[in-house]
Parts: structure tokens; C-alpha cells; sequence
């Protein structure tokens, strides 16, 4: 019984793939912004601040909380399905 439910769950799962591997216009602009934040990112950590004013930095400051929220937002990151979790597991059960 469990092993229906295993090979159902990843059967499910390569198809729910299947489905999301074409590629977005949105994602693909998406990676463009999000490479547009981190080079920021990056300008904005090689600066000379040591001759900035206290306001110039503080823009600073507000400009990296913005892009770091911007980037959370954009939620570019690794998600596994149900039927993945559920072998994982049961691998892990197995070898522990």
C-alpha cells in the first residue's frame, strides 16, 4: 500500500514538472532585476563612506533595506513537492 502511495506521489510530482518547465517572460525579467539588486548591492558595499555626510549614509542605509526586502519579495528560491518530501524521508528513516 505504501509503495502506491509512493509511486503516485512522485508520478504526480514529475508531472506538476512537466508543467513548469517553460520558460516565463515574468522569471526571466525577474533574474534580470534581481541581478540589477545584487550589482547595486555590491556598488553600494565597495563605496568610500568615510567622506559621505550622516544623511548620505543613512540614504544609503534605507536604499540597501529597500533591495534586500525587494529581493525577499522575488522569492527565487528551492522548493521540493510533497512526493519529494515524503522519499526523503523515508530514505532517512531507512539509513538512520
Amino acid at each position: 500500500m505504501l509503495a502506491f502511495v509512493i509511486v503516485g506521489f512522485s508520478a504526480f510530482s514529475q508531472i506538476e514538472g512537466k508543467t513548469q518547465d517553460l520558460p516565463d517572460v515574468e522569471s526571466t525579467e525577474a533574474t534580470y532585476d534581481v541581478e540589477a539588486l545584487e550589482a547595486r548591492l555590491y556598488e553600494i558595499k565597495e563605496m568610500d563612506r568615510s567622506n559621505m555626510t550622516q544623511e548620505e549614509r543613512k540614504a544609503l542605509r534605507e536604499e540597501v533595506r529597500s533591495i534586500k526586502n525587494d529581493l525577499t519579495a522575488s522569492n527565487q528560491g528551492v522548493y521540493l513537492s510533497f512526493g519529494a518530501l515524503v522519499i526523503i524521508i523515508l530514505l532517512l528513516i531507512l539509513i538512520l
